[in-house]
């Protein structure tokens, strides 16, 4: 098991070099893609080496097959140590300094030998970096600031990125007889939008073990180790930290670390009046939860944002759970901005056991977006009968509808009212401040054919702010219209966010959680979806997408 994933880690460094060496970004990815194939594996990589039959992996033609085989075979990589002889020694850590490109990186070398960024650091506060030609005092200032960014945390990662480097580390751990338990804690187990760091606690017998094995992580290229715990850089830029215990005190501190601050320090007031210890030893959180008189409080809740409270009273619900879906919402395909075409994004629903896939294409005022005209949307639904014909699941017809500066959706009225589904959203926020996107909004929902409010604030985590309107407004509207609201589960938008779900549900609004796919391989974004919904304390009742398929197709036709 170890070993596939230290081959998988050198082909990452390999395919790192490659792309800090300039070299074809496509081929770089490559890499990628053939180690998280080797992570994922179901069949026995001794016999695919054995029987050469490594390009029955997905993704690993010949010229990676071979590779992968000398790693198997010898440990090493020829390829590997090529790169590893034309560049600096540590030039992927260097390259996460934002600005310090590779041509700096081999200059800062050559001179001062540098080779981490604790070198780097250190020749800067030694005022030594600024004795480089090409860089100067002001370069030097520059370079320590960035590392100073970088130390604190440097940029956030999006939770489908961090959901990804820490399942990795987690297969990584638990591969070692040292550990007994490991799982995910913090602001991602929480299922934030993003993340500073990724937090994993673990439980053995003998806790510095399990911190010795974490360090052998070949993807580490930055650690500090300190009493019972390590704080570290992965390749990819992604801060870690790892808290270890013995198996006793495992789901003490499982709790503790997931938090929030805010949920913990509420929890010592019930404990206080059970005379119950957070840290006693418990066989699981349920345990410590019903110590303290409690219903058990799902991570996704412990926010401090009544929780608590309700969880006392035995009021809260049953959130809503991936298996409760069963149909896939908001998907793209080539006809307007997806990847993939209506059969290949039909099959591969089918293939998850989707009983129901809507097709939403962009409308034509999206023309950005290639949005699909009159002429183009004939032939978009003569090809989703050809689709049919391929697959279990049924095919809706929809469309994706850009509400229009007054208020009106895209397509005449009559051929909006012959879809299955209109998903009705802002793409373009045409200068309006916060009274006309109000109006504009209200108007649109108010329209009496059902609609799904699409994306609904627009915004893009970490890069766009939400657009400006008064939601409450907008939500009472909605609440007396013939509308539901989309929880998308793009991570780049994970839009709406959790206090307007609450708020929304306290109205009676019914919601959709969506993919809003534009591939084959973003109908994954369901789980995102399903996140953001339990954060917002959904349940299945309240998810369209959780009906049948006939009750599905009643509840959102127009």
């Amino acid at each position: 098991m170890r070993e596939r994933f230290l081959i998988a880690d050198y082909l990452r460094e390999i395919g790192r070099l490659l792309e800090v060496k300039g070299e074809n970004r496509f081929k770089a990815r490559a890499y990628e893609r053939a180690a998280r194939a080797l992570e994922t594996l179901a069949d026995d990589l001794d016999l695919l080496v054995l029987n050469r039959r490594l390009t029955e992996i997905p993704g690993v033609g010949s010229a990676l097959a071979g590779v992968i085989d000398e790693l198997y075979r010898t440990g090493n990589s020829s390829l590997l140590e090529q790169l590893r002889g034309e560049l600096p020694p540590g030039v992927i850590e260097l390259k996460l300094v934002p600005g310090l490109s590779l041509k700096k990186i081999v200059a800062l070398h050559s001179a001062l030998g540098i080779a981490s960024v604790a070198d780097l650091k250190t020749a800067g506060e030694k005022g030594l970096i600024r004795t480089v030609k090409g860089f100067g005092v002001k370069g030097e200032g520059k370079i320590l600031a960035a590392i100073e960014k970088l130390e604190s945390g440097g940029e956030r990662l999006l939770l489908d990125r961090a959901t990804e480097e820490a399942e990795r580390l987690l297969r990584y751990l638990r591969s070692d007889a040292s550990v007994a338990k490991a799982d995910i804690a913090g602001a991602l187990r929480r299922r934030r939008e993003s993340v500073m760091r990724i937090q994993i606690v673990a439980a053995g017998t003998e806790p510095e073990k399990i911190v010795d094995h974490f360090l052998r992580y070949p993807a580490l290229i930055h650690s500090e180790r300190l009493d019972g715990s390590c704080r570290a850089r992965l390749a990819p830029g992604a801060a870690v930290e790892i808290q270890t215990v013995p198996n006793a005190d495992y789901a003490a501190a499982l709790l503790r670390h997931t938090g929030s601050k805010r949920h913990y320090a509420r929890l010592e007031e019930p404990a206080r009046a059970k005379k119950a210890d957070l840290n006693a030893r418990a066989k699981d959180e349920k345990e410590i939860y019903r110590r303290l008189g409690m219903q058990y409080v799902p991570p996704e809740l412990r926010e401090d944002e009544g929780e608590v409270e309700a969880a006392l009273a035995g009021k809260l619900p049953r959130l809503v759970e991936f298996d409760d879906i069963q149909g896939l919402t908001h998907c793209h395909t080539v006809y307007s901005d997806g990847k993939n075409s209506v059969e290949e994004m039909a099959l591969a629903a089918d293939a998850l056991g989707m009983k129901y896939l809507t097709i939403t294409d962009h409308s034509p005022s999206a023309f950005y977006a290639g949005g699909v005209e009159l002429d183009r949307l004939k032939r978009q639904w003569e090809e989703i009968d050809r689709a049919q014909e391929k697959v279990k699941l049924k095919l809706l017809r929809g469309t994706e509808s850009d509400i229009l500066p007054d208020g009106s959706l895209d397509y005449p009225d009559a051929v909006l009212e012959r879809f299955d589904i209109v998903i009705a959203s802002i793409h373009q926020r045409n200068k309006m401040d916060a009274g006309q996107m109000t109006r504009r909004i209200v108007k649109a929902m108010k329209l009496p054919f059902f609609k799904i409010w699409g994306h609904p604030l627009g915004r893009l985590i970490e890069s766009r702010p939400p657009l400006e309107c008064d939601m409450e407004e907008v939500l009472d509207a909605i609440a007396g219209a013939n509308a539901a609201i989309e929880v998308n589960g793009d991570p780049r938008r994970l839009d709406l966010e959790p206090r307007w779900i609450r708020a929304a549900r306290a109205r009676g609004i019914k919601f959709l959680i969506s993919t809003d796919a534009h591939s084959t391989r973003a109908l994954g974004y369901l789980r995102y979806g399903v996140d953001m919904a339990r954060r917002g304390w959904l349940t299945r009742e309240e998810v369209l997408n959780t009906l049948p398929q006939k009750d599905f197709i009643e509840a959102v036709h127009p």
